[in-house]
């Protein structure tokens, strides 16, 4: 299984969201209410803009100072001062409760998948759905082996799927993933 992700469309974001668990984690994070590669493109911005891109950097940088850095055209986020808070507090959970390395959330002490997905839980800016898909996207694309995590990602966690980031690919599965989501807004409306 390849591990290099294929989610901004842009080469160099997607290497960074490939060598770096926080990137990814932060892409995440910001991957609400814009489409799904700006969200993920969000890391490789903050780095060029920042010089470099690590936990304690963004958790330490002024909070009004880091939010003009989100504004930044092209602004990171859609909603850039509030994710700039929102960014900053996860960083700084990564920082006090993780080393300052987000792949510690997922492999520090062998955890399985039940546990993995409490710890994402317990994140700033992570509530369940958010956690599941991300467990899934460390399972379907980063190989994450961890006993139990396809069960713990719930329908996320489903080989074949195209429900979220953790199912894409390639341009044609991205597409797929756009449908799935936009047939639930549809059905979501209408009830």
């Amino acid at each position: 299984m390849s591990h290099d992700l294929h989610i901004t469309g842009d080469a160099e974001a997607d290497a960074l969201l490939t060598a770096d668990p926080l990137a990814l984690l932060v892409g995440m994070l910001l991957d609400q209410q814009v489409p799904m590669e700006t969200a993920f493109a969000g890391p490789g911005k903050l780095k060029a803009r920042l010089g470099s891109f690590d936990a304690e950097t963004i958790a330490d940088y002024e909070p009004g100072a880091f939010a003009e850095v989100m504004k930044q055209s092209p602004a990171v986020h859609r909603f850039p001062g509030s994710m700039a808070g929102r960014v900053q507090a996860l960083c700084a959970a990564v920082v006090s409760d993780w080393g300052g390395k987000a792949e510690n959330i997922w492999t520090q002490g062998d955890p399985d998948g039940p546990e993995i997905l409490k710890r994402l839980n317990s994140l700033p800016g992570f509530g369940e759905q958010k956690a599941k898909i991300f467990l899934a996207l460390l399972g379907k694309r980063r190989g994450l082996t961890a006993a139990g995590w396809e069960a713990a990602a719930g329908a996320y966690g489903e080989a074949g799927s195209y429900r979220s980031v953790a199912d894409i690919v390639d341009p044609e599965s991205l597409l797929k993933v756009r449908a799935t989501k936009q047939a639930a807004k549809a059905a979501a409306r209408k009830a």
